[in-house]
């Protein structure tokens, strides 16, 4: 399909996993103009094959947005799992180095560090948006999506789970934990859900599974990071063990829900998007 020129070129930071890929899939489908900037030692080489694209390292901030300015980039979207190094194991560029000490503190976490790259990156003249803006079908529904539902036991680890979450999520460490039978089994840090899960696996106690409950960090910059869940996520939950996941309804992105419903089904597992509002 030709560019569709009543659409702004989006500019595409690809990290690892499958989202990126399905981002610019949308674009070609639509006809939309991008660019990629792919992550090295992130992003999946075959994920950028079909569109023009720069490899760049992660500590390489400018030379991604001059490339950006060249391609005539207006927007920007920030996609895909991004395993955080330590700064001194990086090279960084003046840009970086600038940005890192104007932003001090806030560079500790993962909040403030995102909440303050997307500002720089808007003073610089792009504007950033969420995955939801593209493709708005990600973004987690309400209810219960398949054939399986949570019972009582069920239900009040999803609550307690949802408390640690939003807990541990204030202190800007993590997005999700684990509950059962309302023994919290793990909470999520910078190991990421999958290894939490790997972790709950040799935890887990005799009788019913336990509930991975996902949520939007209180303080999370939503353009560049929310809670993902995909089929993986459902497989990993299987073999951990457990027989449930819920995540925060309108704060959490769903990756193919149709499959992600399949193989919830298949498992027997149940996935349900919870209303914060009603919790609180």
């Amino acid at each position: 399909m030709p560019p569709d020129s009543s659409l702004p070129k989006l500019g595409i930071i690809a990290g690892g996993g499958d989202l990126p890929l399905q981002v610019i899939q949308a674009c070609l489908k639509s006809g939309r103009d991008c660019f990629v900037i792919a992550l090295n030692d992130q992003a999946d080489p075959a994920t950028v094959d079909a569109v023009p694209h720069q490899w760049v390292s992660l500590g390489k901030s400018g030379k991604a947005l001059k490339k950006l300015k060249e391609q005539n980039v207006s927007e920007l979207v920030m996609v895909g799992s991004v395993s955080r190094p330590t700064f001194s194991s990086i090279g960084l560029d003046l840009w970086t180095t600038k940005f890192l000490v104007k932003a001090g503190a806030a560079a500790l976490g993962d909040d403030g560090l995102l909440g303050a790259l997307v500002r720089e990156i808007e003073k610089e003249g792009f504007r950033v948006v969420g995955v939801e803006e593209i493709m708005p079908s990600l973004i987690a529904p309400s209810g219960v999506y398949g054939k399986h539902k949570p019972d009582e036991q069920a239900l009040a680890d999803i609550q307690r789970g949802a408390v640690v979450a939003r807990g541990i999520g204030a202190l800007d460490v993590g997005q999700g934990a684990v509950v059962q039978e309302g023994l919290v089994l793990g909470v999520e840090a910078i190991e990421g859900t999958d290894r939490l899960l790997a972790r709950c696996k040799e935890l887990k106690r005799d009788g019913a599974g336990g509930v991975l409950v996902k949520l939007k960090k209180p303080d999370q910059e939503s353009r560049a990071d929310l809670p993902t869940v995909g089929v993986e996520t459902i497989k990993q939950a299987v073999d951990a063990g457990l027989r449930g996941i819920a995540i925060e309804a309108g704060n959490t992105l769903v990756i193919d829900r149709e499959n992600v419903i399949a193989e919830a089904d298949r498992a027997g597992l149940f996935v349900i998007g919870i209303d914060m509002e009603s919790e609180t």
